[in-house]
């Protein structure tokens, strides 16, 4: 079913209308000589003014009700209408009510010392299509029947175009030409959180307010920024109240589908390694020195983090780090197993890094996915690559820019046919379809994978500091311009990116 469009009315009571013989309505003014009736041919039950949709539905006023009348609850007024029908089928079959009802009439007109009653207003005709019910096409008869929208229903017939039982409450919601229950509408309409999974609160200004994550499209109250709602390290979604998410031992939290392809510790990350420094060499970017590769806790890249003199960081979470300074790490040596919805029995040990060069070591922060960890691999080993070929004192925006570059490039030739991401595609065939011959040996990648991939795509090129962002978007502009190696020579003589 379509959702509804966005010209919604809210009706209330929508008119239900009493067909009574003329027997019953002569009856009721011999017993209420003083009231003051409107002569219609059906009385209308429920407001006293017209109500009006636009202008398509015009409903006719009510006839004046006198005090007593008005008084009646709508039980009494329902069983008056249900005395009516019992009357009307106690008739013997075959007689006429009309030709009864108008002999009553002559003759109570002809009794001495009766009521003068009041004459009729101006008689207001039916249409022409009041004997048949919109919703089953069959006559009304001489039972109820409601007006709505300018059409005409048995009062089971005016049903809720989404739950499709009939609408007996005195308010409804109107989309188009559809009417709903308001609380099937707002089921349809109002955006539900996607955490707690309970309508999105108004604000004090009477607004829905949501967040929603720009990529994956998360919709949530602004209250589970700060209620300890747990986020995914990797994809940044929130867990939802009825999936749970795995908790690593350093605090951090990871969702079920980051999960799948994670790497855990420094041995399994060593294939991954491997092949993006086979990567740079297919670009002609050989790093001669054998630069040790370790996985770390968050505790343990911030104390390096902490011990570097140089480089310039990711704040607030920094992943992964190219060092240049002798340290004493702590790596992960062995997995964790999975206990329950935590990952315990983690294996670490101390490790002594010597500098034997510009690079003493590259440390990456586990537990992320594969891709993931790949990019901030191919990344780290940029900033290596420089160094080692003598790049000094390059500016943030610049350094960073060109590293994010090849980090970007290197998830590019694993998801190729990416849509609606920046293209640097240009500069790296030979790379591409270096990474695609090993990829294709370890088999395709699942929709989860390629996701996720893209959402690290897209982290890259929407990053908002200058100089991960800013420096990413020159950088690529002039990679796909000028080409990789083009880039990198102007960089070299100038320090600053080729206009």
């Amino acid at each position: 079913m379509a959702p509804p469009n966005s010209g919604v009315h809210h009706i209330s009571n929508p008119c239900i209308y009493e067909r009574k013989s003329r027997f019953m309505k002569w009856l009721g003014k011999l017993f209420k000589s003083g009231s003051n009736r409107g002569g219609a041919r059906g009385g209308v039950v429920g407001r006293a003014h017209p109500q009006l949709l636009g202008e398509e539905n015009v409903v006719w006023s009510a006839p004046a009700r006198s005090v007593d009348d008005r008084s009646r609850t709508g039980k009494e007024r329902g069983d008056a209408i249900a005395l009516t029908m019992a009357e009307d089928w106690k008739q013997p079959s075959g007689c006429s009510r009309e030709t009864n009802d108008q002999d009553l009439a002559r003759s109570l007109q002809d009794t001495p010392n009766s009521p003068s009653f009041p004459s009729y207003g101006t008689t207001q005709y039916c249409p022409r299509n009041l004997s048949l019910c919109s919703g089953c096409q069959r006559d009304i008869g001489n039972g109820n029947y409601l007006g709505c929208m300018g059409k005409y229903f048995h009062p089971e017939c005016f049903c809720c175009r989404s739950c499709r039982y009939p609408i007996t409450e005195t308010e409804f919601s109107l989309s188009g030409k559809d009417p709903y229950h308001k609380s099937c509408f707002k089921e349809l309409t109002h955006p539900k959180c996607e955490v707690c999974h309970q309508f999105i609160p108004t604000n004090a200004a009477g607004l829905i307010e949501y967040r929603c994550h720009p990529f994956w499209s998360q919709k949530y109250c602004p209250s589970h920024e700060h209620d300890n709602t747990a986020r995914c390290c990797s994809c940044e979604r929130l867990e939802s109240r009825d999936v749970r998410y795995y908790s690593l031992e350093d605090g951090r939290s990871l969702c079920l589908e980051c999960m799948e392809s994670a790497i855990m510790d420094t041995g399994d990350c060593q294939p991954l390694y491997h092949d993006i420094r086979d990567y740079y060499e297919g670009m002609h970017m050989k790093l001669d020195q054998q630069i040790p590769m370790l996985l770390v806790q968050r505790q343990a890249l911030n104390e390096a983090i902490f011990g570097e003199k140089n480089g310039y960081h990711h704040m607030p979470e920094t992943r992964g780090l190219c060092l240049s300074e002798e340290q004493t790490v702590t790596s992960i040596q062995k997995r964790p197993r999975i206990g329950g919805h935590r990952l315990v029995g983690m294996r670490t040990e101390p490790q002594k890094l010597t500098r034997k060069c510009e690079v003493t070591a590259i440390l990456v922060l586990y537990g992320l996915p594969r891709l993931l960890t790949g990019a901030i691999l191919a990344h780290e080993l940029m900033h290596g690559w420089l160094r080692l070929k003598g790049y000094r004192n390059l500016d943030p925006e610049v350094e960073e820019g060109i590293c994010q570059a090849l980090s970007y490039m290197w998830l590019e030739s694993e998801l190729p046919g990416s849509k609606g991401m920046p293209s640097t595609s240009t500069s790296t065939s030979a790379a591409s379809s270096s990474s695609s011959s090993s990829s294709s040996k370890k088999g395709g990648k699942s929709q989860v994978e390629k996701r996720l991939g893209e959402f690290f795509m897209y982290q890259i090129a929407h990053d908002a500091t200058p100089a991960y962002g800013e420096g990413f978007r020159s950088a690529n502009a002039a990679v796909s311009k000028y080409g990789l190696r083009s880039t990198l020579s102007h960089i070299s003589l100038t320090g600053n990116f080729p206009l």
